[in-house]
């Protein structure tokens, strides 16, 4: 058993010339203990590394790249995980490029991990501001997830070059002095400084320029966790300004409406004329038009389809199919008006195949549900549906924003990030597709019934 010792966790040169001499000897990772700087010494490690490169042998670049950013993720593995790929790489070089290959999969998923970490502490690092011997210093405290710091240092010293700063993190803290970079060790959040006269400034700027009209608290929270908060002097207002953001949006649109003189159908034929245009998908150079959506500018619930059908794109209007006349019966058993409701689709372009003579309907991907996004936001900011209900997996990817499943989301009232309540249930065509009639009426008669449920959600 070969035990190979590391001055740090981020030792990457350390890694690399043991692995490399390892790798030339055809040593096995089996045999291998990777240990890094105090930690007890394995009591059958025996052997050193050899100094016999008697194979040589190249890796690909990608791999020095990989490597590079899996040393600083934190699993222990991750020496003996990099060793064992490129004992790999020396018989099968392309390797590498086998993104099946669960080793592979695996190690680029933590230089993915790590490459956020990187980014989480430039973007989230806060520095306040203490009086020292020599003046003002800046100081920030962090805890990064990974062993990013050393790797980061060169970032905040370009950054920051003409102010002296330190920034603190359990593992090693980082000094600048305005010239050159220090370290020092492990700190502790009470040795970092609480607040200073900037943040208040720093406060009332964020608070100015907040846009309730475009908060999307799950992506948010995606970007910014709530871990990193506390070292935020501007998150203090976070909770404030989402819980009065649905205010705030609607006095925002009232001005709007009021701007223009009340005239919100004024507004929605202007939006309606430039959506006849769109380009934002190649999906306009093969429709017939842009298919918009329909119905009363003041409706209080709103549906959206998938995208519009063969008969829905030669005549212009949403729902007028065959599924379209499924929806209007099946409304009107729910006690829903038609003439009541707004309605459009998440894809306001026909996508098809052609086979023949004939249009067969094809499903639009999430790029070109994204590039539709934008149309689907400015229906709801003039519209403000206090329900909006989604039919069939496509239109709940775009009022939701992300990948749902009709099972997991059907029939219960859901907090839409932009307001309001959104409801999923089946789209009307998946009634026409089943060859089962028995089958299908029950499939029919739930349909129903979930259009009633978000009905009386509405009215309670």
């Amino acid at each position: 058993m070969r035990v190979v010792g590391l001055s740090a966790e981020d030792d990457f040169e350390g890694w690399r010339d043991a692995a490399r001499a390892l790798a030339a000897a055809r040593v096995p990772p089996s045999e291998i203990v990777w240990q890094v700087g105090d930690q007890p010494v394995d009591l059958f490690g025996d052997e050193a590394v050899p100094q016999s490169t008697a194979h040589p042998f190249r890796v690909p670049r990608a791999f020095l790249d990989l490597a590079q950013a899996v040393i600083l993720h934190s699993d222990p593995q991750r020496f003996a995980l990099l060793y064992t790929l490129l004992a790999g790489l020396i018989e099968q070089p392309k390797r590498i490029e086998d993104r099946a290959d669960p080793l592979v999969r695996r190690l680029e998923e933590k230089a993915k991990a790590v490459h956020r970490d990187i980014h989480k502490m430039r973007a989230f690092v806060r520095f306040r501001e203490i009086e020292d011997d020599s003046g003002a210093r800046y100081v920030a405290w962090f805890e990064p997830e990974h062993h990013i710091v050393r790797a980061n240092a060169r970032f905040f010293a370009d950054r920051f070059a003409n102010m002296r700063w330190s920034i603190l993190t359990p593992e090693l803290s980082i000094h600048w002095d305005g010239a050159a970079l220090a370290e020092g060790p492990g700190a502790t959040k009470a040795e970092a400084p609480a607040g200073d006269p900037i943040e208040d400034v720093w406060k009332t700027y964020y608070a100015s320029i907040f846009n309730p009209a475009r908060l999307k608290t799950g992506a948010m929270l995606k970007e910014m966790p709530r871990k990193y908060w506390k070292n935020m002097p501007e998150t203090a207002l976070v909770k404030e300004l989402v819980a009065g953001a649905r205010q705030r949006e609607t006095a925002m649109v009232q001005t709007a409406r009021t701007a223009m003189g009340g005239n919100i159908a004024g507004a929605w034929e202007k939006l309606r004329d430039e959506a006849m245009g769109c380009t934002r998908c190649h999906l306009y150079r093969h429709a017939s038009q842009t298919v918009f959506g329909e119905g009363p500018v003041d409706a209080r619930m709103m549906f959206v389809g998938e995208q519009p059908g063969d008969q829905e794109d030669l005549a212009g209007h949403p729902f007028v199919g065959p599924a379209g006349q499924m929806f209007n019966r099946a409304i009107a058993e729910a006690g829903i008006e038609r003439a009541g409701v707004y309605v459009t689709n998440a894809v306001k372009h026909f996508k098809f195949e052609q086979r023949g003579k004939r249009r067969i309907h094809s499903k639009p991907d999430a790029g070109e549900i994204s590039a539709c996004r934008w149309w689907y936001e400015q229906e709801r900011l003039l519209i403000r549906p206090e329900m909006t209900v989604a039919l069939g997996a496509t239109a709940a990817r775009q009022i939701l924003g992300k990948a749902a499943t009709i099972t997991a989301m059907r029939g219960r009232a859901l907090e839409l990030a932009e307001g309001g309540l959104g409801w999923v249930t089946i789209h009307p065509s998946f009634l026409l597709r089943m060859p089962d009639r028995e089958r299908a009426a029950e499939e029919y008669a739930m349909f129903v019934e979930d259009l009633k449920g978000a009905a009386k959600t509405l009215s309670s």
